[in-house]
């Protein structure tokens, strides 16, 4: 089950007209992407920088996030407005 149980039925994938089988095609395409060796040992660098920060499992209560700026630093940022920014094809515009 996604993480999200409302995945699939939220009245905004009616408006996009999506099929239930583009939606299955999509959580099959999510899953075997999130179990790359890439996507791997990509969280597994995150869950240490937070490790070493002192922030694992603790700033999610607090609605913090660890925001990745221009330069690939991480830095703390409130959870609203880290996942609030879009930034141009994907890339962060945080200085």
């Amino acid at each position: 089950m996604p993480k999200n149980r409302y995945a699939g039925s939220h009245p905004s994938y009616k408006a996009l007209n999506w099929s239930k089988e583009s939606i299955e095609r999509k959580r099959k395409y999510d899953k075997e992407y999130s179990a790359s060796k890439e996507r791997k040992k990509y969280r597994a660098e995150l869950n240490k920088a937070n490790k070493k920060a002192g922030t694992y499992g603790k700033m999610r209560a607090l609605g913090m996030d660890r925001s990745h700026t221009k330069t690939g630093a991480l830095v703390m940022e409130r959870a609203s407005a880290n996942r609030a920014r879009n930034g141009r094809n994907g890339s962060s515009s945080k200085k």
